[in-house]
């Protein structure tokens, strides 16, 4: 064991590279599924049937089968149907996919949570289905689907490094590739899970600061200071007057 060659691992562009491109396609996947899985989320609420079974037949399909099959049939598999993409874009494409999948059941179990008076007094103030689900419905859900989106978050980060499968130079496949050079596994090892603990404690505290923004109580108690500054301003222009 030699603290030294870790360090140097860590520090060294190829790990810095590797480092990057799995925060790269986690964010990219995250931002894709989020998309999808609120389109499913309304799809399964959508009064046609139409919508809620194809949204069905998508959770069926993508939850029923394990992730690294997915990245292995959309790399493979497309490239027959003449559809050929680089392997980011693949693992990008497949991660997403199968994100969507998990979001759109979270994003529905908020949406389900806000109760229907809400959105009748919405309707009562003239508002359209459109407005009720943009200022009175998704804020509401947003506060009550954060800390199961955070976990998917740091699911989803973990879930990456699958991609190594397909050749991209993600951060597992980049010390696997330098222990297979230098047989040093377990400062290769630990080099890339310092970037992965890193990683996770960034999205933690991420999630931390987004649940603190959103928290009507956090939001009332800033507005309580700010107001009262203002007041202790006011006051001390009409001493000075």
């Amino acid at each position: 064991m030699s603290l030294a060659l870790m360090w140097q691992y860590v520090i060294s562009p190829a790990f810095l590279q590797g480092a990057w491109m799995t925060l790269l396609i986690t964010v990219s996947a995250l931002l894709c599924g989020v998309v999808m899985g609120l389109i499913l989320a309304l799809l399964q609420e959508a009064p046609f049937r139409a919508g809620r079974i194809v949204a069905f037949i998508y959770l069926w399909l993508f939850r029923g089968t394990p992730v690294l099959f997915q990245i292995i049939f959309v790399y493979n598999v497309l490239p027959g149907f003449g559809i050929s993409l680089p392997a980011f874009t693949c693992a990008v494409l497949a991660l997403s996919l199968n994100e969507g999948a998990y979001m759109a059941e979270i994003l529905r179990s908020g949406l389900q949570a806000v109760k229907s008076g809400q959105r009748t007094a919405g309707m009562a103030l003239g508002m359209t289905p459109v407005q009720i689900m943009r200022k009175i419905v998704l804020p509401q859900a947003a506060r009550i689907v954060l800390p199961p989106m955070g976990n998917q978050m740091i699911s989803m980060l973990k879930s990456s490094a699958l991609v190594s499968v397909i050749a991209v130079q993600e951060l597992l496949l980049i010390a696997n590739q330098t222990a297979s050079a230098s047989f040093r596994y377990f400062e290769a090892l630990c080099a890339a899970g310092i970037y992965y603990l890193l990683l996770t404690s960034i999205f933690m505290l991420f999630q931390a600061w987004l649940e603190r923004s959103l928290d009507p109580k956090q939001r009332r108690r800033r507005w309580q200071r700010t107001a009262s500054a203002g007041v202790t301003q006011s006051g001390s222009q009409r001493e000075i007057s």
